[in-house]
């Protein structure tokens, strides 16, 4: 079972489309990447190759 994390200001903000965009700040607190290619990844994921970069 996955931990559930709390949303806090700063985790997400509303693209112009009306999506929820999750920051740097939501993925860090996270602690792993989920390999969905998410705009902000900041453990380097890249979608195209299915590998993360370090």
């Amino acid at each position: 079972m996955k931990k559930i994390i709390p949303i806090e200001e700063g985790d997400y903000y509303l693209t112009p489309e009306g999506y929820r965009c999750f920051t740097e700040q939501y993925h860090l607190k996270r602690g792993y990447c989920c390999e969905s290619g998410c705009r902000h990844c900041p453990y380097g994921y890249d979608k195209s190759t299915n590998s993360i970069k370090k």
